[in-house]
């Protein structure tokens, strides 16, 4: 076909332009005579002139052909059409904005994720936030499901507090769902907390000893129903539970005290509020069911109960040789007589916080405080706000030398009080060098006993300064003077209260926070203080 292709167009050359094709210049009718020819062109001949064109190329076979047109059909339009002229470019049009990688969340090692998981869980819990992060991606679901960071875990039921139906249908919808929840989250919890749980108490309790063997603290906030059954259980089942908070709950003192003779010689911390029946759970205590223990708080409810607390110090201190914090809150407590010819106890030697702190006052004296404290020489804070019956004398007494907080404020009853009016000065030169808080609030020392005794932070041993950083001085009879004197010995102090202060000039008596706010107040004194003399 090549052949006779290339024959026709000698005799086309040869010949006049054929018939019927319509007049045109010489020289279109040369540039038609340019026939192709594989990959060159031949040369041709006219009467005329002679034309030196590129030699032939070989011959293509017919599947090579019809390869380059099947070619062809498969482009796309925009690569079949021949090359446009050439036309000025117009400016790229700007690139959009390139959103965030919606896969940047896989990439993250799990490991890293694990990290920054645990740090938001150590600051607020992991609930919700673990449970919003599972629906992130796979790889956060993968991380929100360690079991190693759901080790605190609060449960509280929707709905808390309205109609009881509704709050027992939402009881047993979080029922339902930590059922599924506990089993392949929980593992490795070690802090539960539950409230205002009123009748689901103890399907709740059995699933947390079935699936959580490493619980050791376990918080009951309002619930209702808690049965000896259900704590006995709970207490053979976990048997790291050290931490039991009972406070403002209703649980049966039987509960309580099967609790205790089961997971007893374990227990760490006893959280109670004091009813009618606090004289059993005592009891326990008393008989040395829990010798371990370092830690008994007991307060009042809601509903105050008016009933004194009459507390056996020395069988207390037998039965609980190793307590370290001991609070009766807000309570009207008295000791047991001890007897005329009953030796003294063997004291807490290991105490290191007394809070008999209320809002009356109680009949707490210098002997009952002394049978309590006689024997803890390591003694950090003690806090005895409306104990009116406690003297200077009575503390300089105690055999801790390194106190560090002391609280003597009396709230809204110093009116109907005949105070002390001097002493004050024998707890600070006492403690002078370890106090870093100090609350004299509503007492009724004189100007004189208070200048002295404030004057002790200002003559410190071998230059330093005093660590004294908290002075409640609110309601007393203190003079601008002995503030500034204050503020100038201790640079650090934080907080400064003022309030009710009588000898105190107006626009000064008030609470000072922070660093600024003293030194503030000092250089309002010290303006002050040629005008006041």
């Amino acid at each position: 076909m090549a052949l006779g292709a290339a024959r026709r167009a000698r005799r086309r050359v040869r010949g006049a332009p054929p018939a019927g094709a319509r007049a045109r210049s010489a020289e279109d009718w040369w540039w038609d005579r340019l026939v192709p020819s594989g990959s060159g062109y031949h040369l041709l001949q006219s009467d005329s002139m002679l034309l030196l064109l590129p030699g032939p190329g070989p011959a293509r076979s017919r599947a090579q052909r019809r390869a380059s047109r099947r070619t062809q059909r498969l482009l796309p339009a925009a690569a079949r059409a021949p090359p446009a002229k050439a036309r000025p470019r117009a400016a790229p049009a700007p690139e959009p904005s390139r959103g965030p990688d919606p896969g940047w969340g896989d990439r993250i090692p799990l490991e890293i994720l694990l990290q920054i998981f645990g740090l938001l869980v150590a600051a607020e819990g992991p609930m919700p936030f673990l449970g919003r992060a599972a629906r992130v991606c796979r790889r956060w679901h993968e991380a929100a499901s360690q079991p190693a960071l759901w080790h605190t875990v609060t449960l509280s039921p929707p709905l808390a507090g309205r109609l009881a139906k509704s709050g027992a249908k939402a009881e047993k919808k979080l029922l339902a769902s930590l059922e599924w929840l506990m089993p392949s989250r929980f593992s490795q919890l070690q802090r539960l907390t539950l409230i205002h749980w009123k009748s689901q108490v103890h399907p709740v309790l059995k699933l947390v000893s079935e699936c959580c063997p490493r619980l050791t603290f376990l918080k009951l906030s309002d619930c209702h129903g808690v049965t000896p059954d259900t704590m006995v259980m709970l207490a053979k089942a976990c048997s790291q539970l050290h931490s039991l908070d009972i406070q403002h709950s209703m649980v049966e003192s039987t509960a309580v005290v099967n609790f205790l003779e089961e997971a007893g010689p374990r227990m760490r911390k006893l959280w109670l509020t004091y009813s009618s029946q606090t004289t059993a759970i005592l009891g326990a205590l008393l008989g040395s069911r829990c010798p371990r223990l370092q830690l008994l708080e007991v307060s009042t409810g809601l509903s105050r109960n008016s009933a004194p607390l009459q507390l056996p110090v020395e069988a207390l201190q037998k039965g609980c040789p190793q307590l370290q914090v001991l609070r009766l809150l807000n309570l009207t407590w008295l000791p047991k007589p001890a007897g005329r010819v009953a030796a003294p106890g063997p004291g807490f030697p290991s105490l290191e916080e007394l809070c008999l702190a209320g809002s009356t006052c109680n009949f707490v004296s210098d002997e009952a405080l002394g049978r309590l404290l006689h024997g803890s020489p390591s003694l950090r804070l003690l806090d005895l706000r409306g104990c009116a019956r406690i003297t200077p004398a009575g503390l300089c007494d105690l055999p801790c030398q390194e106190l560090q907080q002391l609280h003597l404020g009396l709230y809204g009853m110093s009116d109907r009080l005949t105070l002390a009016k001097e002493g004050s000065h024998l707890l600070t030169h006492k403690w002078h060098h370890s106090l870093r808080e100090l609350d004299l609030s509503g007492q009724g020392f004189s100007e004189k006993d208070l200048d002295q005794a404030l004057a002790a932070f200002s003559a410190t041993p071998g230059g330093s300064s005093p660590a004294l950083c908290s002075v409640n001085l609110r309601g007393t009879r203190v003079t601008p003077s002995t503030v500034s004197s204050v503020i100038s010995s201790c640079p650090g102090l934080l907080y400064l209260n003022l309030e009710s202060c009588r000898c105190l000039p107006r626009g000064l008596k008030r609470a000072y926070r922070g660093q600024e706010e003293v030194q503030w107040c000092l250089e309002q004194l010290l303006t002050s203080l040629p005008s006041s003399g």
